[in-house]
This record gives structure tokens, sequence and C-alpha cells, in this order.
């Protein structure tokens, strides 16, 4: 074999490569529970899938112009498939030098690049620390932080479908890059997301704080949001990946695939005729309705511990992809917070982006009042949902189950585009709740009265005579209310949605490419 010698160098060189960070770095990276990066790709990859770019770059370590050692950068970079479909997998390899890139130990072409101009969804492996000060020493002088590669990650937000995955303990850049993303997950008990870890809080604030403290799944799941989703360990993160890129295209020049899932899009659930209780107190489980309308099995819940008042996620109507948001009354009563109103803005952002038709249930007491709700600025985020909504363009169907009421009611309706509203004879709505809205506007009336409870009860009692849904039915629309309102029998929901969600694919056809309104993470 004429090329023999180089043949055995290159596999030498590879299998140098494929050692990673060496026996020790390995062991460290087992014991701390988390698997190596190759481990990870063979777990989230179709089996003999990956095609490793730029393999063997390195730093190389020579003597008398021999190879003795080369060791490997820090990242592992290629195209794989994720059940059938094609990605870029970006992983950062924590036993060599904590995943860290640093000058004079060689370098690879951007993952970004490769998602941008092959059109293919990037998944990231985040297991990385950010910048280093050892860089100064290794360049002889500082730098400016002015991150060249950044506009291309935005950029590519309304390009393909983005994930990161948060595997280990992240910091600066690639804390940034797990949010730069449509979709995230982090796992309990090994991985962190920080701006800055215990050493820089310790430097800039003067206590001491471990890293779980500062950035596990209790502060960056459930009460922040950075991160959506929790996995208890890898293998059940790489699944949720695989489930939500199953919703998606390849790109934002495609339409989401529709598959077969032997459901029948005219199926009518009896229990759905008691799925709202009489007594407005009384509480029901919102999942059961999803169950009773969705195709079977096929909600996928994102951020569910996150602004729980509102349950987000992706599902499929009749075989099609859809965004799905319903108010969730055990959680706040299901009024939208500034926390629910973000991830439902994220949900919509993601649809509008990747050509997926909404279905919003609506069970919306309003936004949330009270003053921990305005000291976290209620009101500036209901204005932004309220921007959000009209801007949005992707096919959008309301079905109306228990209660709509002020501005918050108004989020789930859109004067503009492909958009129809049902409602169940459970529905009532307008400006605010008549119990509370009673003692305000009729003030004066009550407290000049002989007996003021019974003159509000009196008042209250004449005025819900009124809220019948069917009293609203009778009006036909126009510029008072936008759109008219079909009352419907709870039974035809999914035979609705799903015939909605099929006469919408002909509008999305006519919005393929990148979204008119940029999305923002």
């Amino acid at each position: 074999m004429v090329w023999e010698k180089e043949i055995n160098e290159l596999n030498n060189r590879l299998s140098m490569i494929k050692k990673m960070g060496g026996e020790e770095g390995v062991r460290r990276q087992h014991e701390n529970g988390k698997l190596t990066v190759r481990e990870r790709i063979d777990k989230i990859a179709d089996p003999g899938s990956f095609n490793e770019h730029s393999a063997l770059a390195g730093s190389a370590l020579y003597e008398d112009n021999a190879l003795i050692d080369l060791k490997p950068y820090p990242r592992v970079i290629g195209t794989a498939k994720i059940d059938g479909k094609r990605v870029i997998l970006d992983g950062g390899d924590f036993t060599v030098r904590g995943g860290a890139g640093e000058r004079g130990h060689g370098s690879k072409p951007s993952s970004l690049k490769y998602a941008t101009q092959w059109r293919l969804p990037l998944v990231r492996l985040l297991d990385a620390v950010g910048g280093s000060v050892r860089t100064f020493e290794q360049l002889g002088r500082t730098y400016l932080p002015d991150g060249p590669a950044t506009s291309m990650a935005v950029d590519l937000l309304n390009q393909v479908p983005v994930v990161s995955a948060v595997l280990g303990s992240v910091a600066g850049l690639p804390a940034i890059e797990a949010c730069l993303c449509h979709f995230n997950v982090m796992v309990k008990g090994s991985s962190q997301v920080f701006a800055g870890g215990p050493p820089v809080v310790k430097a800039a604030l003067g206590y001491d704080i471990t890293k779980e403290e500062l950035g596990d799944h209790r502060s960056q799941v459930f009460k922040s949001g950075v991160i959506d989703n929790l996995a208890n360990n890898e293998e059940e993160a790489f699944e949720m990946i695989k489930t939500f890129l199953s919703f998606m295209p390849p790109s934002v020049w495609k339409k989401p695939e529709r598959i077969e899932t032997g459901d029948s899009p005219n199926r009518r659930d009896e229990e759905l005729l008691s799925s709202i209780p009489k007594d407005p107190k009384k509480r029901y489980d919102p999942y059961s309705i999803l169950e009773h309308v969705l195709d079977a099995n096929s909600f996928f819940e994102i951020a569910p511990f996150y602004g729980s008042s509102r349950i987000t996620g992706l599902a499929r109507a009749n075989g099609y992809p859809v965004g799905v948001t319903i108010n969730n009354p055990n959680r706040l009563g299901g009024s939208t917070d500034g926390a629910a109103g973000e991830k439902v803005m994220r949900l919509w952002r993601l649809c509008d982006t990747f050509h997926i038709p909404v279905v919003s249930f609506v069970d919306e007491p309003g936004f949330m009042v009270g003053m921990d709700a305005q000291n976290q600025g209620i009101v500036r985020a209901g204005a932004r949902m309220v921007v959000q909504q009209c801007r949005s363009q992707s096919p959008w169907i309301s079905f109306y189950m228990k209660q709509a009421y002020g501005v918050a009611g108004q989020t789930h309706h859109r004067s503009t585009g492909m958009y129809h509203r049902y409602a169940w004879p459970s529905g009532k709505w307008g400006s605010m709740h008549i119990e509370g809205g009673v003692s305000a506007a009729y003030r004066r009336d009550i407290a000049s009265s002989d007996n003021p409870e019974q003159k509000r009860q009196e008042i209250e009692n004449r005025l819900n005579s009124m809220a019948s849904p069917f009293r609203t039915a009778e009006a036909t629309g126009g510029e008072s209310n936008g759109h008219g309102i079909d009352i419907i029998d709870p039974r035809d929901t999914r035979p609705l949605l799903c015939d909605f969600v099929e006469m919408s694919q002909d509008m999305l056809d006519t919005q393929i490419g990148p979204p008119l309104y940029p999305y923002t993470p």
C-alpha cells in the first residue's frame, strides 16, 4: 500500500485524540457523575452517524521531530443524525483544560458557521468553563472582550433550531450559550450555570458560596427560569432533546413534519363534558384536558417548574406539531404573573420562527395583582405580552373554557392574521370579575344603601344574569370584539382543533423563511 505509513500515522493521531484528557481526566469526569464528550455523542446520536470535523486539531508534543503526544482541542464538533434527522453536534470536553480553548492549543472552525451555511439544527453539549486569565500570559497582553462570533450566534436563532444541554459547570460564554437557544435542559446534581463562579463571587462581593448554591437547578430552573427543563441524568436530558427536535423543522426554510400518530382527529371524549366544575371555587386538572384534546401521549412540556400558573409546551394535533398554552388554576389561580408571561412569550416566538400553529386553552382570571406582582413589574410585563401577541404571525386558535378577564384575557386573542376562537358553555369573560368590580364601580350606590351588603349582592346578581356566554354569541363580532365567538360542545374541541391545524398548513406555506420579527431568547 503506497500510503501505508501515512495512514498509520493518521490512525495513531486519531487514537491519541480519542484518549481526550487522558486516563486521569476521564476518571475524574466519571467520579463526578458525568459522561465524557464522546460517550455523550454515542448516547445522543444514531449509531454510526457521527462524522467528526477537524478531528486532529490540538496541541502536539514532538521530540526529535517525532510525535510524542497530541492533546485534543477541548471541543468535539461534527454532523450526526438524531432519530434520523441530521444535526450539528458541538460538545465541550471538560477532561481537557476544563473545556476551555487557549492560545497555542489548536482550534476548530465554528459550529455556528456549519449550522448557518448547511442549514442544520445545532445541539450544544455544554461542559466547559469560560475565559481564563491564563490567556493574558500566553498573549502577553489583555484584550477587549468584543466577542466577534456572538452576532453569528444571534442570527442563527432566526434560521435553525438551537438546543443547549448543560451537562457540567458552565460559566462565562458557555453560560450565555446555554441561553442562546430555543430550548435548554440541565442535569440534576451534576450541572450548574453562572455568569461567574464562586472564586469570582468571592473576589467581587466578599462572600463564600458553593457552585451548587450559586447555579444549580434550584436557582436556574425553579427561580430564574434560565433553564427550561430538568433531567435526572444525562440520558434523560438526551431524550428531552430528541423529543424537542422531533417537533422542529431542520430550518426556517421548511415546515415541521407531520407524523402518523394513530389517533383519530374526530375523537370526542365524554370526559370533557365534566372537565370544568360548575362551582367556580373547585379546581380541576388542566393536564387531563390536554390529554383529551391533543394527540395521545404527544404533549411535551417546556419549563414546567417556572411560571407554573401557565402550562406551555409542544404537542401534535392529527400528527401536526402545535404550540400549546393553558392556564393552570392550581397555581396562583391561573393568573398570569411575570414569569408565566415570559414563558408564554418565548413559546409564541418559537412557533412564529418555526411555522408552528398555536392553540390556547383559556381560563384566564387576569394578570396577577398585589404588591409582589407590582414590585416585579407586572404592568410592563403585561405590556410586553400585548406587543408580542400583536406581532405574532402563526395561525392561532383559542378555546375559552372558563374565564377570560382584562388585558390578560386579551392576550389569548389576536385581531389579525389566521385566528379563530371557540367557547365552551362554561365560559365567562369581561373587563374584570363581576364580584371584584362591583365594589369599585358601584361604591357610592353600595355605601349610600340602608343595607350595603344586600345592595352589593343585588347588583352582582343582576350583572351575573347578563354573563351567559350565549348572550355574547348573539353579537356578531365587528369592531367591538374583533371576532365573533362560537359556543361549542366541549367534545368537539379536538375535531375543531385538528381541522384548523390542517387548514393552517396553506397559511404556513406563505410564511416559510426567517421570522418577520427576530427571535429573542
